[in-house]
């Protein structure tokens, strides 16, 4: 992954990813590899945590889409590797909040995934992924 071609966004808008999946079945030794290292990189990084949980879900028999997804997350993060938060002081204190959820998106089980984001000012301080 040196010299892959990089990414925006850490994964496919609308990826929708499914343990049926028809797809060849990749090495599950490379894929828990990389599925660990990308779950060690949320502590320092929770903005890719979400969707590090969703490819984490097949971690017992991968498939080639699911291999493709985490590769992506990787090329995103490589992309990334010198962005960081930083925090000023506003005078404008508005709160603002943020909530999403897609109402049976998981393809293997229909259950939904709810989100929120919560900032004052430059300041985000607390947020949630919750299936």
């Amino acid at each position: 992954m040196k010299d892959c071609k990089l990414v925006a966004m850490p994964a496919e808008p609308g990826m929708k990813l499914s343990i049926g999946s028809s797809r060849e079945p990749v090495n599950p030794t490379l894929f828990k590899s990389i599925i660990g290292s990308l779950r060690y990189l949320t502590i320092t990084g929770p903005y890719i945590m979400y969707v590090v949980g969703i490819v984490s879900k097949y971690i017992e028999k991968p498939k080639q889409d699911h291999l493709i997804a985490a590769k992506r997350i990787l090329r995103y993060i490589k992309g990334t590797m010198d962005h960081g938060l930083f925090y000023t002081h506003s005078q404008s204190s508005k709160l603002i909040g943020y909530s999403d959820s897609d109402y049976g998106g998981d393809l293997d089980d229909r259950k939904s995934t709810s989100r929120y984001l919560f900032h004052i000012g430059s300041a985000a301080f607390s947020w949630s992924s919750k299936k």
